[in-house]
């Protein structure tokens, strides 16, 4: 399947770093916006993930005049299966299957810091943003 295809109106983007020029084109040349929540990848267990960015880019991805979007990080492990996992909460996913969701994609790289985050995160402030239905 071609991105193109997939006539995206946003692309949230979990990296501090700058976006490679390459694909800032594109999405110049694709009136796609970029959303930029400047996420530290790390490797160090028993780091802080950021609550408020996690918010911040959610609110982002809630928003409809958003989507279709997508999410993305380096890997699309731990930076994006956060915030994935976060939103399967606000759509009332059961934990278990967000583990196994998250699991499914990060593999050998999950880590139990991000499991404990998704656990632990407070949606109640963000519910009033989620569509009927979710």
């Amino acid at each position: 399947m071609k991105l193109e295809s997939l006539n995206l109106r946003s692309i949230v983007y979990l990296c501090p770093e700058p976006y490679p020029e390459t694909n800032a084109e594109f999405l110049a040349k694709n009136g796609i916006k970029l959303h930029q929540f400047g996420i530290e990848g790390r490797k160090e267990p028993f780091v802080n993930i950021p609550d408020d960015k996690i918010r911040e880019a959610l609110k982002v991805v809630l928003d409809v005049k958003n989507q279709p979007l997508l999410i993305h990080c380096k890997r699309g492990k731990h930076r994006t299966g956060c915030v994935v996992g976060c939103l399967r909460k606000l759509q009332k996913w059961c934990l278990s299957s967000v583990f196994d969701e998250y699991q499914r994609f990060a593999a050998a790289k999950a880590r139990s810091t991000d499991q404990r985050f998704m656990e632990l995160f407070d949606i109640s402030s963000l519910k009033h943003l989620t569509a009927s239905h979710c």
